[in-house]
């Protein structure tokens, strides 16, 4: 074995093990009720997730990889995410806690067995290891899932975690001017990069002016007590109807008490804090603050030129701050905090240009449609990416403190229904030079 395969394998090692560990974390905190119950209709139950993790990573490392015979075949049907809507998860055969701990650990065995025995090379699912890596990401991904969950389950808080660090922001523009020209756009480098990352390729950008923070409560709170929500002006068509249908007025989880705006945040309720990036905002009233700001959404493009183009070099990085994985300086990411820090924060973190958070804290919605980069090929399904493609999703950018460092770069692409709320999503804003 050579000391790049070692390397190799063991960075698989860490990042299925840190998923692992995070996923324990968020089933282990709270009794078996909490685990089978459906805290939400948007949500499935924290068992489906835990067990559907573990059926994803028996059919493609166990099956796909090593060509092993499947342990429990009967119940992929149960945990195909696209067979059954979340709101129906519940009334299906689940396996019960204990037995879906049981199977997860069964699957992680056998899986360490087989990345200790696989080489990581000659067929392109196993090439630098991209299906351990897919998987790795793949449950992070459920974690950030699972998260949402336990935001919207009731009753007192079951998750803690230190405060992130304060801000400083001296000396930081409101925006930064991001000079026209092209860039490189995706990657065809990066060995893990999921299919819609890809390929690379030159996307012509003209000159914008980006916010160097994302949004912020206090400056949201503004467009809220300027009657925004009232206010039809701002509001694309689709966005108007959901204001007046579902009684809109404030991001989702705060209300109003005593003259003072409050949140609930994984079952503590506290005042809005003004200095954090404001999130549980759709995409409708991202866009809605925007135009009242005279303002508006970035494309996709802009904000991944905004977060890897270097202009003094011409070179496109992996992160805003280069080319090194994260770390607890750079951003807020992993579930290490419990929310997004200070606007401002992480200045280790920022673009050649100066822009600052555009990795972790919150995603951050783009003006931009869910589409395929020029000369697409889904691998290794179709689910993953093609079947989503078109004008009913709008594409995220980023990362929120809840994302895995490993499911996080400046090229990876997040994509939702513009409705939706329950996500860690907040924005920032742009305008043409």
């Amino acid at each position: 074995m050579t000391a790049d395969s070692t390397a190799l394998r063991q960075h698989a090692l860490e990042a299925l093990t840190t998923a692992r560990t995070r996923t324990s974390a968020l089933t282990d905190c709270v009794d078996d009720n909490d685990l089978t119950a459906q805290h939400s209709p948007l949500m499935s139950p924290l068992v489906w997730d835990l067990a559907h993790i573990s059926n994803q990573e028996e059919q493609w490392l166990l099956r796909a990889v090593a060509g092993r015979e499947a342990i429990r075949p009967e119940i992929d049907s149960v945990y195909d995410a696209f067979e059954h809507p979340r709101a129906s998860r519940p009334s299906l055969p689940l396996l019960a806690p204990a037995e879906a701990r049981s199977y997860a650990s069964e699957v992680r065995g056998r899986v360490l067995d087989v990345l200790e025995g696989t080489p990581l090379h000659g067929r392109p699912l196993v090439d630098a290891g991209f299906a351990f890596g897919m998987i790795a990401q793949h449950e992070q991904q459920h974690d950030e899932t699972m998260l949402i969950t336990h935001q919207l389950r009731s009753g007192p808080a079951a998750l803690t975690a230190p405060a992130p660090p304060p801000s400083d922001t001296t000396g930081l523009k409101a925006e930064i001017l991001v000079p026209a020209g092209p860039f490189t756009m995706g990657t065809s480098t990066e060995p893990w990069a999921l299919d819609n990352e890809q390929p690379a390729h030159s996307r012509l950008v003209p000159a914008f002016h980006i916010d160097s923070t994302p949004v912020t409560n206090g400056a949201f709170l503004h467009f809220i007590e300027d009657g925004g929500y009232q206010d039809e002006r701002w509001w694309t068509e689709k966005g108007w109807d959901l204001v007046r249908g579902h009684e809109l007025a404030a991001p989702l989880f705060w209300r109003r008490e005593g003259g003072q705006w409050l949140r609930r945040r994984f079952g503590v309720v506290e005042p809005v804090p003004l200095d954090e990036p404001v999130i549980h905002v759709s995409w409708y009233e991202a866009d809605a603050y925007a135009r009242w700001a005279g303002r508006r959404l970035p494309t996709e493009a802009e904000w991944e030129k905004a977060a890897r183009h270097d202009p003094d070099t011409g070179t496109s990085h992996r992160y805003p701050w280069g080319d090194s994985d994260p770390t607890p300086e750079h951003a807020n990411l992993g579930q290490r905090h419990l929310g997004p820090a200070p606007a401002g924060s992480y200045p280790a973190g920022a673009s050649p240009l100066g822009v600052r958070q555009l990795i972790g804290d919150v995603w951050e919605w783009t003006s931009s449609d869910f589409l395929p980069y020029p000369g697409f090929v889904a691998f290794p399904y179709r689910e993953y990416s093609e079947v989503f493609f078109g004008p009913d999703h709008k594409v995220l950018r980023g990362g929120a403190f809840a994302v895995g460092e490993v499911a996080c770069r400046a090229t990876f692409r997040n994509w939702d229904l513009p409705v939706r709320r329950q996500i860690f999503a907040g924005f920032r804003t742009a305008r043409d030079a």
